[in-house]
């Protein structure tokens, strides 16, 4: 009789998170079928046809309706379905720990909020986003100690979960980002002292430092350069404030979220990307900026650091100052005697992984 295998993230149905699932279960699938059964909990079958045919779901309809639905499932359901089902491994793909029988318990950790420290004037502008930055530690912490391992996508995030929940048994599994689906046209004229931030607007992801950085170069009558920011002020609150205090810069292209299609055509004809977020838990736009050959300026915080690995082309800059941006914006704008910081990848204790089958390898290892 096979062993079991439960993957569960009852919430995922869209963007990343679905893409993360997808990826699982597609490693999964190719190579641990005749050993595992492979059971995965979802939130809509629908959207994984592909994994059909070999891999078996439970839908949970309604566990997005509200957090008090989501909270039932993950301590008292999952327990009665574990207690029925005897999986080998349950693996929880989003953040909780449930409250489940199983010979092996690991939970996938990959909100960053309750490491970031929002300043008022972000409190006031998003005291959603600060109350649930408050909640999640408690979340995590529940059950956090009964897990065999806890996976988290980067080093920095193991030492915080390390301090605040006293724990040792942290993987570091970096993600394995598929950039097979990157179009990158080396036929296509670059824009010359072009900029990109693509991002979607949240108070964390700091779009206003571009925005003054802009302003005080077009101050020093510099106007030869463009920056391409993916908001137009109709996503939220944030965003609108943000589109109206400088729509009138000449040089501030808002251009508003890009289909994915959209946004390969900025990579391949913008020179530099920017990225100056203040807490990520990878920041995949560095990666995929990385691939394309870009000119970098990322914020000077630990993920960045680790999400670019070995790279020349970049600068770092403290994602407060939007003069110390505006110096490295002049610098490429310029092109004379540019000194780039660099950037070299540093080694990482185990147990950490860089693939799907070297995460599972650690998981499984009897």
């Amino acid at each position: 009789m096979k062993k079991i295998i439960i993957i569960s993230a009852i919430n995922f149905s869209e963007g990343g998170p679905l893409t993360i699932y997808k990826e699982c279960l597609k490693y999964l699938q190719e190579n641990f079928l005749e050993e595992y059964r492979i059971i995965a909990l979802v939130h809509d079958k629908s959207l994984f046809l592909e994994y059909k045919k070999k891999i078996e779901f439970i839908e949970f309809k309604d566990s997005k309706k509200s957090y008090l639905k989501r909270l039932y499932y993950e301590y008292i359901f999952f327990k009665k379905l574990s207690k029925k089902l005897k999986p080998y491994l349950w693996l929880s793909l989003h953040d909780m720990t449930p409250n489940v029988a199983a010979d092996k318990r690991v939970v996938y950790c990959h909100n960053p909020m309750m490491f970031y420290k929002m300043t008022k004037e972000e409190r006031k502008k998003s005291f959603k986003l600060f109350l649930f930055s408050k909640f999640y530690k408690y979340i995590y912490k529940i059950n956090i100690k009964k897990n065999n391992y806890v996976i988290v996508q980067q080093n920095w995030i193991r030492k915080e979960f390390k301090k605040a929940f006293g724990i040792e048994n942290i993987i570091v599994a970096h993600p394995e980002v598929n950039l097979e689906a990157l179009k990158i046209d080396k036929n296509i004229e670059i824009e010359k002292n072009s900029f990109i931030y693509p991002s979607f607007p949240r108070v964390f992801k700091n779009f206003e430092v571009i925005c003054k950085a802009s302003e005080i170069l077009e101050n020093k009558n510099i106007k030869n350069f463009k920056v391409y920011l993916t908001i137009d002020g109709s996503e939220n609150i944030y965003s609108k404030e943000i589109v109206e205090k400088y729509k009138k810069q000449e040089c501030v292209k808002f251009i508003g979220l890009q289909s994915r299609k959209n946004l390969m055509n900025y990579y391949n004809k913008t020179e530099t990307v920017i990225f100056p977020s203040k807490i990520e838990t990878w920041g995949l736009p560095v990666t995929e900026a990385k691939a394309f050959k870009k000119k970098l300026i990322l914020a000077d915080l630990p993920y960045a650091h680790e999400t670019l690995g070995n790279y020349e082309d970049v600068f770092f800059f403290n994602p407060d100052s939007a003069e110390e941006l505006a110096l490295k914006m002049e610098s490429v704008i310029n092109k004379k005697n540019i000194s780039f910081d660099g950037n070299i990848c540093k080694k990482i204790e185990q147990p950490y992984s860089n693939s799907w089958k070297e995460l599972f390898e650690i998981i499984l290892k009897k």
